[in-house]
């Protein structure tokens, strides 16, 4: 086991030092884009100022035969596009894939310095996080790039799952972590090809009316737990969490009303599939008006933040004053990237 003097030293000669705290970025969609489409490539400059991150996608969608041209089409567009404040990843293969090694030594070598994040597929504990870990720290060396390359954990297996916990404290390149419904739902056995968002028979029903009257039935949201877990492990860690795909391109207000639980449970952002995701991830991720405005009076009642006040009739205390904060804080990075946002909160 490291010892906790030994978490923050880089794990090769030369290395750049880990962070001790995540940069602050505002992530509200990662938008995902298949590098070996030349005419996707060709859009991507355009994306930069749309949205707040760019992943090239190495992995699942991308065809065997083609992994070789992703690769290389994600470093031409790596260097080629000036990103500015956009976050720039990448989502490798698999470590038990044939593509991994290749993915990670090839990109670090050509374009680490501009490299955010590397999103790392189906992680089964700490251990998957400690030998990517080490293979940047070894590669940053050699490549002298400048700062930490970060990881960022997809949960998508039971097995993960259940390690989540040591997933979320084994490295300080830990970014955060994102939901992978699909694979999630075949590693559980789950009994259905939904790829995120609910399902019509996950449901409750009302009792019994006994005058034979249809009973009322409520969908439920199968991955509420998982979330919670994740949100939990990932903010006891100071690391981000995301809702990850939503499939069902034809159903925005089911994709918006899938973002919004779990922006409420507490996650940063989710990812786009499809440029019409961009605009809801952008909506719901963004705090409502209204919200960041009660939450400003909050603040401004309570600027030390202890005591406690009545405001429209509801008692506010260091706890509401801490809720508030959040919010403040979230509009706060959205008015800087956004001005249109910035003239609405008033920020």
């Amino acid at each position: 086991m490291k010892l906790p003097r030994q978490f923050y030293r880089p794990l090769a000669l030369g290395a750049p030092e880990p962070y001790r705290e995540l940069p602050v970025r505002l992530e509200r969609m990662i938008h995902f884009v298949p590098p070996h489409i030349e005419k996707v490539r060709a859009k991507v400059p355009e994306l930069v100022g749309q949205v707040d991150v760019v992943l090239g996608n190495l992995e699942d969608a991308i065809p065997a035969d083609a992994k070789a041209a992703a690769r290389e089409g994600f470093i031409a567009l790596a260097k080629s596009i000036d990103f500015g404040a956009t976050g720039l990843w990448t989502r490798i293969n698999a470590l038990n894939s044939p593509w991994m090694l290749d993915d990670v030594t090839e990109i670090v070598a050509a374009v680490g310095d501009k490299l955010d994040v590397v999103m790392l597929p189906k992680v089964e504990g700490p251990w998957d996080i400690h030998y990517l870990d080490q293979l940047l720290a070894q590669l940053e060396a050699r490549h002298a790039v400048r700062r930490p390359i970060l990881i960022h954990a997809i949960l998508e297996t039971a097995e993960g799952v259940k390690n989540v916990d040591a997933i979320a404290c084994a490295s300080p390149r830990l970014h955060g972590m994102s939901l992978g419904p699909a694979d999630l739902a075949a590693s559980r056995g789950m009994k259905t090809t939904r790829v995120g968002g609910g399902h019509p028979d996950y449901r409750v029903l009302a009792d019994a009316t006994g005058d034979g009257s249809p009973r009322i039935a409520a969908q439920q949201d199968p991955w509420h737990y998982t979330i919670a877990r994740m949100v939990d492990a990932c903010q006891a860690n100071g690391l981000k969490a995301f809702y990850g795909p939503f499939g069902d391109f034809s159903d925005p207000e089911a994709c918006e009303a899938q973002f919004r639980n779990a922006f409420l449970l507490g996650c940063a952002g989710a990812w786009s599939l499809h440029p019409s995701q961009i605009a809801i991830a952008k909506k719901v991720f963004s705090p409502d008006a209204a919200e960041v405005a009660f939450a400003r009076r909050i603040l401004e009642a309570m600027p030390d933040g202890t005591g406690a006040v009545m405001i429209d009739g509801k008692m506010q205390d260091d706890a509401t004053w801490k809720q508030a904060k959040v919010i403040v804080d979230l509009a706060r990075s959205v008015a800087r990237k956004d001005p249109e946002m910035a003239a609405v909160y008033g920020l």
